[in-house]
């Protein structure tokens, strides 16, 4: 009976219950010989108590930082002295680890769990442009471009969206389904037609992309956690309302964020690009539930992680090459059978002195989307900070990628976030935009501009009454028609130092990687 009730003080009393479920009860109930000092009934703390207090610290630290950083000093009648518990280290002669390890740990683990993320705007258009999608947080704002109207979303799922970012969106090459999936953990398909959720997919995790198969019958998508998940959809095409689902293991053991995912044009191959710099080619099996297990080849060659990833191709080359962008400053060409680098293009070059006002040599820049222009051999490219895109011709008999035009942006703050293009017209659809702005009251807000690709000597950027459904559009699409410039700037900023806070592989000294080693909630007991 009084070891229950010294372990009841010592986990529920000292260090709160919550705690307890961290996996410290078997810990802090080795601490009992200091409950006496812990509780005021004695000025110093024994050996027998200073010894176990020592062997905590070596083996759960985790532990002292919950010490640390609970605010309890009392529970049901019991009070303990908090300035003596964060005394014993000192009293004992034991070092601890540093209290920075503590701040860090809770603002890691627990702080920036209920802290909104900033979210970049996305856009995605119908590949025959017969509608227009854009995404800023947790709004999925869709204009009919042959109706010329706003779409209204039916989503009559047992599992409906919440309130937080999405993270990826696409139209499926056919056009007839849209996927949209991001931070609440579901994956949802729609028609394109009449803008029912069709399908509900629970993910584990957040998910950072999303594909569809060419033939419909398929939907990939990628969490956090580096594994890929994949759907049959079936009765998709039928148009009927299917019950919520989980997916499939398609690829497992990445152990890298995922930050893009793209099949190949002749739908053999599911290519994933990562965090950790590196492009896997993987053939697309013919029974994806029991997982893909054969690689083609991984395209190695860039230096910091790949933001995203895209085919061209020429009616002459159907199958085309990839192109990869980084925060390595370059967009690559490759030969996805072989893995072959074919060529490399730094941007840095070009984009670094418009960004730095041509005033300091260019800096390392993140290339922040890729779009190749259908039926020809350009390809559009967005830059982090550079306030227009830059086109890239791209000779697939020569293997070989040039810059060919930089495109400004005149007259506002406008960098794009995403860009895309249809199939049927030579119109370059860009956002730029964010949400949950640091700082601001603004839920957030995204800014529509569309380029002409007809004319492949100007590129011109076409006015707001020029875009295919006006002011109508750009009402649906960004909320209101007029965007202040001190919002926009700030967006930018903003995301640029979301995507490096999530891309960046942060750098730790040797004792506090083992001491976050430590504190992994996979190796807390339950």
């Amino acid at each position: 009976m009084v070891y229950a009730l010294v372990v009841l003080i010592l986990t529920t009393v000292l260090y709160g219950g919550a705690m307890a479920q961290s996996g410290c009860s078997d810990a802090l109930t080795s601490l009992f010989p200091c409950l006496g000092y812990l509780t005021g009934g004695s000025s110093s703390p024994t050996s027998n108590c200073c010894d176990q207090f020592l062997t905590v610290v070596h083996s759960s630290p985790e532990c002292l930082c919950m010490v640390v950083n609970s605010k309890e000093n009392s529970f049901s009648g019991f009070s303990f002295n908090r300035t003596l518990a964060l005394n014993l280290p000192t009293v004992c002669n034991v070092q601890t680890p540093s209290p920075s390890h503590c701040k860090e740990s809770n603002i890691e683990e627990g702080e920036n769990q209920n802290k909104l993320e900033v979210a970049p705007a996305l856009i995605s258009v119908h590949p025959s442009q017969k509608s227009v999608a854009v995404t800023v947080g947790s709004d999925l704002r869709v204009f009919d471009l042959i109706e010329k109207c706003p779409v209204t979303l039916v989503d009559e799922s047992d599992v409906p969206s919440r309130k937080e970012s999405i993270r990826a969106i696409r139209y499926s090459a056919s056009g007839k389904l849209f996927v949209s999936a991001g931070d609440d953990k579901l994956v949802k398909i729609w028609s394109a037609e009449s803008w029912r959720c069709l399908i509900t997919v629970c993910s584990e995790k957040r998910v950072s992309a999303v594909a569809i198969s060419s033939d419909d019958l398929h939907a990939c998508y990628a969490d956090k956690f580096g594994v890929v998940w994949v759907v049959e959809l079936d009765g998709i095409n039928e148009g009927e309302v299917v019950a919520s689902k989980k997916g499939a293991s398609l690829l497992s053991h990445y152990c890298s964020i995922i930050t893009s995912l793209e099949y190949s044009p002749d739908g053999r191959y599911i290519l994933s690009a990562d965090r950790d710099f590196k492009i896997r080619v993987t053939v697309f099996p013919k029974k994806p539930l029991e997982g893909a297990h054969e690689i083609q080849s991984f395209c190695l060659g860039h230096t910091e992680f790949i933001t995203c990833i895209a085919f061209i191709s020429t009616p002459e080359l159907t199958q085309g090459y990839l192109m990869s962008g980084s925060g390595d400053s370059t967009v690559r060409l490759w030969d996805i059978t072989s893995g072959s680098l074919l060529d490399t293009c730094e941007v840095s070059t070009m984009a670094g002195h418009l960004v730095s006002n041509e005033t300091e040599p260019p800096t390392q820049v993140t290339v922040t989307d890729i779009c190749g222009i259908p039926n020809s051999s350009f390809a559009a490219v967005a830059i982090q900070s550079f306030q227009g895109i830059l086109l890239l011709s791209c000779d697939l008999s020569a293997h070989t990628l040039s810059i060919t035009k930089v495109i400004k942006i005149p007259g506002e703050s406008f960098i794009p976030t995403s860009i895309s293009v249809s199939t049927s017209t030579k119109l370059l659809w860009m956002v730029s935009g964010a949400s949950n702005l640091p700082g601001s009251n603004h839920p957030g807000f995204s800014r529509v501009r569309v380029m002409s690709c007809t004319d492949t000597e100007s590129f011109p950027i076409l006015e707001d009454e020029q875009i295919p459904g006006g002011t109508k559009l750009l009402e649906q699409l960004q909320g209101k028609v007029a965007i202040e410039e001190s919002v926009m700037s700030a967006a930018a900023e903003a995301v640029r130092a979301a995507m490096s806070s999530l891309l960046m592989k942060k750098q730790y000294s040797e004792e506090k990687r083992e001491f976050r080693k430590r504190t992994r909630n996979d190796k807390k007991t339950t």
